[in-house]
């Protein structure tokens, strides 16, 4: 594997953890896919620093929990803006 990936795969990791990012955050940050960055994480990451990759995947599995909370949200806040425009 190219050593480029393997460092941008410990970059995101970092990232993540230190900013309690979401996988679409971290992509924005660094101007790449999801899935490029879930592809990272999830495979990459797991054979190249297995700790650092236990430690995302607690960020990770804490997001996956979450994000019904974060759609229903943001479709709250939708509705609540065209009600009153």
């Amino acid at each position: 594997m190219r050593e480029d990936i393997e460092q941008r795969a410990r970059d995101l990791a970092r990232y993540i953890i230190d900013h309690d990012s979401t996988v679409r955050g971290a992509a924005a940050a660094f101007g790449i896919s999801k899935s490029s960055v879930h592809k990272d994480l999830t495979e990459r990451l797991e054979r190249i620093d297995p700790r650092l990759y236990a430690a995302v995947k607690v960020v990770l599995e804490r997001n996956k929990a979450e994000r019904h909370l974060r759609g229903g949200d943001a479709t709250r806040r939708k509705y609540k803006a065209l009600q009153t425009s």
